[in-house]
């Protein structure tokens, strides 16, 4: 593809979270995808240590689910959505259904996780008014954390991107996410307990009557891929239980057998009242995401005054989306994908953890494939690198170079690869973190 032309249409769009202008200094287009690699268009090979952006569960072009999109185009690809619902979209929710902790099984779905979370926040809200507790509207969230890019799921995370939309919506409220607090107790699990203490505090200074949710990541992204205790998660539980607060676990990214289980909720062992989900539902080969409540949380929109619940889209219950998220969780439960996590996980914490040799790294964190490594100039003494030498943004330069796809910040890295890698893939992949590390520290030094 001629680069002039690639050039004058990248001037006519933008790219997620970059300046146009810094991408145009080395514009990376890509055209052909399969497994774990994707290739650019000048033919050159990267293997996608981080599955798109913790998309591609079953890596990319996954022959079955190319098949059962083949298959449904061949009969719907649309229900029309104020007067129907598809088969393909009753078979989802039927097989979701078989997969999700206990009673989590009341499903709607969408073209995404930011849909799903948005969905979440109207439900709760409208619930709490069906049920007769009509001052029950807030949401609280961790400082730190990202929920999507919609604006009430932008407001109930904390990006930074948030202040250029003007000010937040109404009825969000944020509570001290683990990370803030690491540094002020001796160890992970006095620091995760008391920031889940924290969380009933935090209703009860509300008043909890105005409580409606407490919306978190069970690993957070943006943040590092912050991993939490389980007993974090169980007083969390608690205290939503004890005060009527609605616990929604936005595994837009930790779902679908990242964590070693199908959902992190099953990993912690805690059970929310609502998952969202999104991403790896459909592998990346379509938009889709859902929310998935307990099912006699529907009950409160059905009943006199044809009550519903006042919310929709045109692309919910996609009949493509549906067909092929079925499919993903039939390969992920016929090939055993969740325990194969487990051992790629294993590995590749053990080869992340030897970085540590090199003297950056503070820490390695996650759960099965989702993995992210924490980057310090003095890791024993926690001394970031200077802003003007964080080794993250020479590692998204190295990586490049090198042919890997990781998601990079900063002060953090994050590897994710798909459910399918191969042992050799997972080695080629370590190799070249590796490469591109060390490659990173030496640019460093010379600037």
């Amino acid at each position: 593809m001629d680069k002039q032309y690639i050039n004058s249409m990248i001037e006519k769009t933008f790219i997620d979270f970059m300046s146009t202008d810094d991408f145009l200094k080395d514009p990376f287009v890509i055209n052909k995808s399969e497994g774990v690699w994707v290739w650019d268009v000048d033919g050159k090979s990267y293997i996608d240590g981080i599955g798109g952006i913790f998309v591609t569960s079953l890596g990319h072009r996954y022959p079955r689910l190319v098949d059962a999109m083949k298959k449904q185009i061949d009969t719907l690809t649309l229900a029309p959505p104020l007067h129907s619902i598809s088969d393909a979209t009753l078979r989802f929710i039927d097989r979701l259904g078989q997969v999700t902790p206990e009673n989590l099984n009341f499903v709607k779905t969408y073209s995404g996780g930011s849909e799903s979370i948005e969905s979440a926040i109207k439900f709760v809200r409208q619930y709490f008014k069906e049920m007769g507790h009509p001052d029950k509207y807030k949401i609280i969230s961790n400082y730190l954390s990202y929920h999507g890019a919609t604006l009430g799921a932008t407001t109930a995370g904390d990006s930074p991107h948030a202040i250029k939309f003007g000010p937040p919506l109404p009825g969000f409220v944020k509570t001290l996410s683990p990370k803030q607090l690491r540094d002020r107790f001796s160890s992970w699990e006095e620091t995760c307990r008391f920031a889940a203490n924290l969380v009933r505090q935090r209703i009860e200074a509300e008043n909890p009557e105005s409580v409606a949710a407490f919306l978190v990541e069970p690993i957070c992204n943006v943040a590092g891929i912050i991993t939490p205790t389980a007993e974090y998660y169980r007083i969390i539980r608690k205290a939503c239980d004890d005060y009527n607060v609605i616990l929604i676990f936005d595994e837009v990214l930790t779902g679908i057998g990242k964590t070693g289980d199908m959902f992190a909720a099953q990993t912690y062992g805690v059970t929310p009242d609502i998952i969202c989900s999104g991403k790896g539902l459909s592998s990346g080969m379509l938009p889709m995401g859902s929310m998935i409540a307990r099912e006699d949380m529907a009950d409160a929109f059905r009943g006199e005054n044809h009550r519903c619940f006042g919310h929709g889209h045109t692309y919910a219950n996609f009949p493509l989306g549906c067909a092929v998220a079925t499919e993903v969780i039939n390969i992920i439960e016929e090939l055993k994908l969740c325990e194969r996590a487990r051992v790629i996980g294993n590995y590749l914490r053990t080869r992340l953890e030897k970085l540590k040799d090199y003297g950056v790294v503070r820490e390695v964190r996650g759960l099965g494939t989702l993995l992210g490594v924490e980057l310090e100039e003095d890791p024993v003494n926690h001394r970031p690198f200077p802003n003007d030498r964080m080794l993250g943004n020479a590692l998204k330069k190295t990586a490049r170079a090198n042919g890997v796809i990781l998601r990079i910040s900063p002060d953090w890295f994050a590897v994710s690869p798909p459910l399918i890698s191969t042992d050799e893939e997972i080695e080629e992949l370590c190799n070249r973190i590796e490469k591109s590390l060390l490659d990173a520290i030496e640019l460093n030094r010379k600037n």
